[in-house]
């Protein structure tokens, strides 16, 4: 819930548990506010679909992430929930 004030928390539970893939939600932050560089230090990849406000999702990899797709193919949602 929010990105932008729970990043210290995310980044000590990684170091804790440092699993090869998870997925985030709420984020809280568009695209461009969104951590790249401290989530690559920790050693990780993102994929991130942001939304000011309410959603925004992100799927965080050791590995590079290919072929992300955002929202569902032919569905008209404004809402950032599916990545």
């Amino acid at each position: 819930n929010s990105l932008s004030v729970r990043l210290p928390q995310l980044l000590d539970w990684l170091a804790t548990n440092p699993v090869d893939a998870i997925g985030l939600q709420e984020l809280k932050l568009v695209d461009e506010k969104f951590p790249y560089e401290a989530l690559q230090e920790a050693g990780y990849h993102a994929a991130v679909f942001g939304q000011k406000t309410y959603n925004g999702v992100a799927i965080l990899s050791r590995m590079p992430l290919n072929d992300v797709v955002r929202n569902i193919p032919n569905h008209a949602d404004e809402q950032s929930r599916v990545i």
